[in-house]
């Protein structure tokens, strides 16, 4: 069995989230050490194949600084004694350097891509798993697109620093220290000269530093509020069409654009004054060692060749630092995005198991209400001391106006929430001592807005318990009466269903729901006017559905259109909270109150 739904699930009605909370949250440090040591968690796994492309690195960078180290022993010595043998051979030990300078960067650009794509999808996958467990108070309080963000945009800038920027950033400061040590041992007084530059460098990086910290989180900011907005707004497109309003929201989505791409153009633009910074210092070092290392050779205090290896190391001293200060950059717009993944997986969710939750027994369905009392925000209540005793088997409705909290009473029986106060217990066991688990494997929800999944019409019926023959499938298809027109296509049963079902009519999906609920047999169901928007014809096929679907269950009915609840066993009037009638049908209007006035208004409304 499983809990079989019909919807993403009853909305709750509380607290939504708003895209503008998103767009300026660029607080936190710069290197933050939480965050890196929660994310290397994922890295460990493979830490076999980081080390083989750390050691990979470091014969790239040694074999980097032995070429020019060669080209200073070809000159002053072979070159200079006009000795081609020994040319020769230093010639080919170059030529087995860069050989393997070839091999060790392949073999490291390799792991770190194979590294890569593997944490990619273990942090995107423990990033789903954990959304599956966090409860719809969560998702209640978070756009759909913001949270995609996370998943797709910032996990991806994540990857980029756990699979190659620490790699970098140890390889380009083990080559800044040996590009110092080798140019120090060569002739200490020019190499001193050449590394007045160096505060200079770093008189740089701490001005970029500085301004790109909050231009690249920023940047992060921005780019979740445009794909939250472009999220919600192809969510609605059917409403923004209705109401012939494309001009006015494409004018708010440039808008939102507008500022990711301003946000954007502020981080990269920090880079394009940075780099060529760096360039122009690059220069000035070769313009050093050009004019103080000439003038060292004509006075013969130092060689040639020691000059042309040291313009060769000055050369490749700045390309550590340009890359440090774009990884850099790549650590900004990680950390940035770092400390909401993080978040994220760290959220405890609000409705959680005992540590020694046990598994809910198989239950008969009594369904307990005592004392109930219930809020989405603390100070806000929404229920108020509900007391309900339902027996096993009874079919309940819940009647009420908008708000008055019907839906927050099939939230509580499913656990989506927790209570605030009193207790809710099925066959007398309080669900929080049980595993949410083994609860929502004996129930399941029709709702009205039917959410059908990609795949064929059988898969989705099995949903409700994925282990299912398929005989068993056809057999809760045909319960449900989705055989009437499933019979009549081309596939039958497996036809594929295209995105939301737009293959299918509403009260097809409806349908394909209840057979949905059929195949996991629960005990306790709960069902949103599951015929509040079909035809007649089709109303009559779902309520036959749903007749065959109560029998012999205990059955929650939110109810918006009385004459489809006349015959419930038990009918309660849900008001501001308060549960202020109870009773059948004839009972209630027969006390004429809440109940009645509401039946005597849609009455009206309908022969109208």
């Amino acid at each position: 069995m499983g809990f079989s739904i019909g919807t993403t699930g009853i909305r709750s009605g509380g607290p939504r989230g708003t895209l503008e909370q998103y767009a300026d949250k660029v607080e936190g440090r710069s290197f933050n050490l939480r965050v890196l040591w929660h994310l290397l968690v994922f890295i460990r796994p493979y830490a076999p194949r980081m080390i083989a492309a750390l050691l990979a690195m470091l014969t790239a960078s040694a074999l980097t600084l032995l070429v020019p180290f060669l080209v200073k022993v070809a000159i002053d010595g072979p070159i200079a004694d006009a000795d081609i043998s020994a040319l020769n051979e230093i010639v080919l030990v170059m030529l087995l350097a860069l050989i393997g300078l070839y091999l060790a960067s392949s073999t490291q650009r390799f792991l770190l891509s194979w590294v890569g794509q593997k944490v990619l999808a273990d942090l995107r996958g423990a990033l789903f798993r954990h959304l599956q467990i966090l409860p719809l108070a969560y998702h209640d309080n978070h756009i759909v697109g913001v949270t995609i963000s996370r998943v797709i945009s910032d996990v991806g800038v994540i990857n980029q620093l756990l699979s190659q920027g620490l790699i970098t950033l140890t390889g380009d400061s083990l080559m800044l220290a040996g590009i110092i040590i080798v140019m120090l041992s060569l002739d200490a007084q020019l190499a001193l000269v050449t590394f007045s530059i160096i505060p200079l460098i770093i008189l740089a990086t701490v001005v970029f530093a500085r301004r790109a910290k909050r231009a690249f989180r920023k940047s992060r900011a921005r780019n979740a509020h445009l794909i939250g907005d472009l999220a919600e707004n192809l969510s609605g497109i059917r409403v923004i069409q209705a109401f012939a309003n494309e001009e006015s929201t494409a004018s708010k989505f440039d808008e939102v654009n507008q500022a990711n791409r301003d946000a954007h153009i502020e981080a990269i633009s920090l880079s394009f004054v940075f780099i060529p910074t760096v360039e122009f210092l690059s220069i000035v070092a070769t313009a050093i060692v050009l004019l103080f290392g000439g003038i060292s050779v004509a006075s013969g205090t130092l060689t040639l060749g020691t000059v042309i290896a040291f313009l060769a190391y000055v050369n490749r001293f700045f390309l550590p630092v340009q890359e440090l200060s774009q990884l850099y950059a790549t650590m900004q717009t990680a950390m940035a995005g770092g400390e909401r993944v993080i978040n994220l997986l760290q959220t405890e969710p609000d409705v959680s198991d005992k540590p020694d939750a046990q598994d809910m027994p198989a239950v008969s369905g009594r369904v307990e209400f005592r004392d109930v009392e219930f809020g989405y925000r603390e100070g806000l209540p929404v229920l108020h001391r509900i007391n309900l005793d339902i027996a096993p088997g009874t079919t309940v409705a819940l009647v009420g106006p908008t708000g008055a909290g019907k839906t927050s009473i099939a939230n509580l029986i499913a656990r989506f929430y927790d209570v605030s106060g009193g207790s809710l217990r099925i066959d007398g066991i309080d669900v929080r001592d049980v595993a949410q688990r083994s609860l929502r494997g004996q129930m399941a929800l029709v709702s009205q807005d039917p959410v059908i999944f990609s795949g064929t019409i059988a898969d989705n019926i099995r949903f409700g318990r994925p282990s299912s023959s398929s005989e068993d499938v056809r057999a809760a298809a045909e319960m449900a009466n989705v055989d009437d027109f499933a019979d009549e296509l081309p596939d039958g049963l497996d036809t594929e269903i295209l995105e939301d079902g737009a293959n299918l009519s509403l009260g097809q999906r409806q349908l394909i729901a209840i057979a949905r609920a059929v195949l996991a047999d629960p005990r306790i169901l709960i069902m949103d006017e599951a015929t509040s928007s079909v035809d007649m014809l089709t109303e009559s096929l779902i309520q036959d559905a749903l007749g065959k679907l109560v029998a012999g269950r205990t059955a929650f009915v939110i109810a918006h259109r009385l004459s489809t609840i006349v015959n419930a066993d038990v009918i309660c009037v849900i008001n501001d909270g308060d549960l202020c009638e109870m009773g059948r049908h004839a009972e209630l209007l027969a006390r004429d109150g809440l109940y009645a006035a509401l039946y005597r208004q849609q009455f009206v409304e309908a022969v109208a």
